[in-house]
C-alpha cells in the first residue's frame, strides 16, 4: 500500500502542476489582441499610401515570412537564434550562459533571449530584473503552447523595433530603404537583422557608422557559420550603410481614410496605382498655385475595363485649411451642371425619339415658371442632336429631356447607382439636366463607365477583392453614338477610316453661379473626372468647366496616355455596334427623302439606330408633326388654289417648325416656301393667325450712341402672335421688367452684338440681332 501510495502522489504532481499552469494561463493570457491597432493603406502593388499609427503613435507595415527576403530570415535566424524551429521557446543552455557572463560581469551583458523571449517582451514588457525574466520566460512557454513557430516568427517581423515610431521590419525597410522586404540585399538584410538590438542607439540616420559596425558584425558571423560565402561577405563588408530619403506614406489620404470602413485588415490593399498618384498629386499641387484663392480640386481616374479605382486627389492640399483640405470632394454632393445631358440624349436614342442628327430647337421657351438660357446667353435657332451635345446647349436638351421624362432619366439612372438628390418633397424637374439637382463625383464617373463598356455601367472598385458590378444603362449602339459625338466623331465614316480606338470623349460642366466647374472624359483606357470649385459652394466668377476643369482633364489625359506605363502595350478599340449603322436624312423633316424631293432642305449624314429615323422631336404645346406637313392645293401653273378648284392637285410642304423662323433664311421662311396664290381662286386661310412681328430694331442693324450719351434709348414693340401674354428676352437673359408688353423701352449701354427676342404663348418667337457702337 505505501509503495501505492508513493505512486499516487508521484502521478498526481504532474497533474497538479498541469492544473496550475492551466489555470495561469487562464488567469494571465497572452495579450495578443490590440485595442486600436495601428493600420496602413497600400497601393495595389504593395506601396504604402497612407499610415495610422496606433495609441502609441507606432506604425507598421503587416508582412509574413512569405512577404520577407529569405536573406533576412537567414540573418536574423542565425544571429539571433539558431536553434528557434527547435526549441520550446527557451534555451536552457544560452540562458545558463548569459547568466554566469553577467554574474561574472556584475552586470547585465547578454540576455539569452530566444526570439520567442523576444517576442513575449515586446508583447508584454517588464523591468530588465530577475522577476522580469522569469516573467518573460512564463510569457515564452505560453506563446509556444498557443501558437506556432511560423506565427511567432511572424508576430517578431511586425512588432520588433526599429527607432522612432517604426515597428516590423516592413515599415523599417519602406522607411530606411525605400522599398518592399522582398527586395532586400545581404547587406540590407544584415543591417535590419540587427537593428532590433538597439533601435535608437543604432538608428542609421542617426548613427550611420554605429549601424555599419553592427551591419558588419552580422555579415562576419554569416561567414564564420558559412551560410554565406565569405567572398560574397568580404564584397558586402566594402559598401557602406546607404539610406534613401526617408520614406513616410504620404499618399491618397482622403481615399485611405474611406477605406478604413470598407475593410477590417491592418494591411488594406487598395486598386491604386502609386506612380499615377503621386504624379496626379504633384500635378494638383502645380494647379493649386493657380486656382482662386478657397478654390479646391478634385480628380478620379478609374480603369474603365476593370473599374479598379487608379487614383484619387480628393482636395488640392490636405494641409490647407482654407481650401478646406479636409473635405473629400469626390464625395461631396454637388450641381452636376450640364455633365448629365448625355445619358438624356443616350436614353432619348434607345426611346426612338431622336437620331444623332435629329433637328432640335435652341429658341426662348417658358415652362411654367421656369425659363432657361444658354451658357453664352444666346439662341442658335436650329441645329443637330450632335451639335447641341458638343456645344453644351441647354435649350435642346431640355426639349429632349420634356419627352423623355425627368422621372424616367431620374429612376434609370438611381437602378445603375448615380443618384440625384433633390430637396425634401421636391420631385425631378426640368431643370435637373441643368445641373438643378445634386450628386457625387464618384456616382458620376461610374455612370460614365456606361459608354466605355457598351451600355453597362459599372460601379467602381477600391479594394482588389470587391466583385464587378454592373447594371445595363444604354443599349450598345446607343453608348457608341454618344461617346462618338462627345469624341468629335459625330459625323459617320466608313468603318474602314473610321478608328477603332476612340480618343478623348469629354462632357463640361458648370452649375447655377459658377459653383462647380466639371470635366468628364473617356479615353481608351481610363474614365476621368474633374472638378474645380469651392468647398463652401461659394461662387467664383469666371469659374466654368471648359476655362477651369477642361485644361486639367486634357493634361491628365496627356499624362495617361503618352507614360507606357500607364497607357500599356495595347489600347483597347471600340468597334461599331451592328445596331449602328450610317444614313443620310433631312431637314426639316428628319427623315429620309428621295434625291430631289423640295422637301429636303437640308441633307445630312447621320449615325442611326437600329435604321430607325425617327420624325423630328417638337416640343410640347407647338403644332403637330401633322401640322408641318399639311398638304396645299396646286393649279396647272403651281399657285395655291381651294381643294375644290378646278384641276387642283394636293401637294406636301414639309415646314420648319414655328419657333425657328427668326433663324431661318429668307427663303426658308414659310411666307416664301409657299408658292402663291392664284387671285381667281384662292385657298382658305379661316383660322389661321397673324405673324409674331418685332418693330423698333431689325436683325443685322448697326447702332449708334449719340455723341457725349453713355446709354441709347431704343423704343420696340410687337405684334401678331398668339394670346397675350409675352416674354422678352435680352442676350439670353429674360426681361421682367417687359414680360407682358407689347412695346416698351429698352435701354442699351455695353457696346457689341446683342439679340433681342420676344415669345407668344403658342412658342413662336420674334428676334433680332444688332450691334451697338
Amino acid at each position: 500500500m505505501k509503495i501505492l501510495s508513493r505512486y499516487v502522489r508521484w502521478l498526481l504532481l504532474p497533474c497538479l502542476l498541469a492544473l496550475l499552469l492551466m489555470l495561469a494561463d487562464r488567469l494571465w493570457p497572452l495579450p495578443l489582441a490590440e485595442v486600436a491597432p495601428a493600420r496602413l493603406v497600400v497601393a495595389e502593388d504593395g506601396t504604402p499610401l497612407w499610415r495610422f499609427a496606433d495609441a502609441n503613435g507606432i506604425w507598421r507595415y503587416p508582412v509574413s515570412p512569405e512577404d520577407v527576403a529569405p536573406d533576412y530570415l537567414q540573418a536574423l535566424l542565425n544571429y539571433e537564434d539558431r536553434w528557434f524551429w527547435y526549441h520550446p521557446g527557451i534555451n536552457p543552455q544560452a540562458l545558463l550562459r548569459a547568466a554566469w557572463q553577467d554574474l561574472r560581469g556584475g552586470e547585465i551583458i547578454s540576455g539569452g533571449s530566444t526570439l520567442t523571449m523576444q517576442v513575449a517582451r515586446l508583447l508584454d514588457p517588464r523591468p530588465r530584473t530577475f522577476s522580469g525574466k522569469l516573467w518573460q520566460v512564463w510569457r515564452a512557454l505560453q506563446l509556444e503552447w498557443h501558437l506556432s513557430k511560423r506565427e511567432i516568427l511572424t508576430l517578431y517581423l511586425n512588432r520588433a523595433p526599429f527607432g522612432g515610431t517604426v515597428e516590423g521590419v516592413g515599415a523599417a525597410s519602406w522607411t530606411w530603404l525605400g522599398k518592399p522586404p522582398s527586395q532586400l540585399t545581404r547587406g540590407e538584410a544584415a543591417l535590419l537583422a540587427v537593428l532590433p538590438q538597439a533601435p535608437s542607439r543604432l538608428r542609421p540616420d542617426r548613427w550611420p557608422e554605429r549601424a555599419q559596425a553592427a551591419r558588419d558584425k552580422v555579415l562576419k558571423r554569416m561567414a564564420t557559420l558559412q551560410v554565406w560565402p565569405a567572398k560574397q561577405v568580404e564584397e558586402i563588408l566594402q559598401e557602406p550603410v546607404w539610406l534613401a530619403p526617408r520614406q513616410v506614406p504620404q499618399l491618397a489620404p482622403l481615399l485611405s481614410r474611406r477605406l478604413l470602413a470598407l475593410s477590417k485588415q491592418q494591411k488594406i490593399v487598395s486598386t491604386l496605382s502609386a506612380p499615377m498618384q503621386r504624379q496626379l498629386e504633384a500635378l494638383t499641387a502645380g494647379w493649386k498655385t493657380q486656382l482662386p484663392p478657397r478654390t479646391s480640386m478634385a480628380i478620379l481616374v478609374v480603369d474603365h475595363a476593370t473599374m479598379k479605382v487608379r487614383a484619387y486627389v480628393g482636395s488640392a492640399d490636405l494641409d490647407d485649411d482654407s481650401r478646406f483640405g479636409h473635405v473629400d470632394m469626390i464625395r461631396s454632393v454637388r450641381s452636376p451642371g450640364s455633365v448629365l445631358k448625355p445619358f438624356v440624349y443616350g436614353m432619348a436614342l434607345d426611346q426612338g425619339l431622336i437620331h444623332a442628327e435629329s433637328l432640335l430647337q435652341d429658341v426662348p421657351r417658358r415652362f411654367g415658371d421656369y425659363r432657361p438660357g444658354n451658357f453664352d446667353s444666346g439662341f442658335h435657332g436650329p441645329v443637330s442632336v450632335s451639335e447641341a451635345l458638343v456645344r453644351s446647349l441647354n435649350l435642346p436638351a431640355v426639349q429632349v429631356l420634356e419627352a423623355l421624362g425627368p422621372k424616367y432619366l431620374t429612376a434609370a439612372l438611381r437602378n445603375v447607382g448615380l443618384q440625384l438628390r433633390f430637396p425634401p418633397a421636391a420631385e425631378p424637374n426640368l431643370s435637373l439636366v441643368l445641373g438643378g439637382t445634386g450628386t457625387r463625383m464618384d456616382e458620376i464617373v461610374a455612370a460614365y463607365s456606361a459608354f466605355a463598356r457598351h451600355g453597362k455601367a459599372a460601379k467602381l472598385r477600391f479594394l482588389p477583392q470587391q466583385p464587378l458590378q454592373e447594371r445595363r444603362l444604354l443599349s450598345p449602339g446607343a453608348a457608341w453614338i454618344i461617346r462618338r459625338i462627345m469624341a468629335g466623331e459625330a459625323q459617320p465614316l466608313a468603318d474602314g477610316v473610321l478608328p477603332a480606338v476612340v480618343p478623348l470623349a469629354w462632357k463640361t460642366g458648370t452649375s447655377y453661379g459658377y459653383r462647380d466647374a466639371w470635366a468628364i472624359g473617356v479615353n481608351p483606357r481610363y474614365l476621368i473626372g474633374v472638378w474645380v470649385g469651392r468647398p463652401d459652394g461659394t461662387p467664383v466668377a469666371g469659374q466654368y468647366g471648359n476655362a477651369s476643369a477642361v485644361p486639367v482633364l486634357n493634361q491628365v489625359n496627356n499624362l495617361l496616355m503618352t507614360s507606357p506605363v500607364f497607357r500599356g502595350n495595347w489600347l483597347p478599340g471600340d468597334a461599331r455596334p451592328a445596331s449602328v449603322t450610317a444614313g443620310i436624312i433631312c431637314w426639316p423633316g428628319g427623315q429620309p427623302l428621295p434625291a430631289g424631293d423640295s422637301n429636303c432642305r437640308q441633307r445630312r449624314q447621320s449615325w442611326l439606330l437600329d435604321r430607325t429615323t425617327p420624325p423630328t422631336l417638337l416640343a410640347v404645346g407647338q403644332e403637330s408633326l401633322a401640322g408641318l406637313q399639311q398638304p396645299i392645293w396646286l393649279n396647272e401653273a403651281g399657285q395655291q388654289v381651294a381643294a375644290d378648284c378646278p384641276q387642283a392637285h394636293a401637294e406636301k410642304v414639309i415646314q420648319w417648325p414655328l419657333a425657328l423662323q427668326p433663324w431661318l433664311p429668307s427663303a426658308e421662311r414659310r411666307s416664301n416656301r409657299l408658292p402663291e396664290s392664284d387671285p381667281g381662286c384662292p385657298p382658305l386661310r379661316s383660322g389661321n393667325k397673324a405673324p409674331l412681328l418685332m418693330t423698333g430694331l431689325r436683325d443685322g442693324q448697326l447702332l449708334h450712341r449719340l455723341p457725349g450719351q453713355a446709354t441709347l434709348t431704343v423704343s420696340v414693340s410687337v405684334q401678331g402672335g398668339e394670346g397675350s401674354q409675352r416674354w422678352w428676352f435680352f442676350d439670353g437673359n429674360p426681361l421682367a421688367e417687359a414680360d407682358g408688353k407689347a412695346s416698351w423701352s429698352l435701354s442699351l449701354s455695353d457696346a457689341g452684338r446683342h439679340q433681342l427676342t420676344v415669345l407668344d404663348e403658342a412658342g413662336e418667337v420674334a428676334a433680332a440681332s444688332f450691334e451697338l457702337q
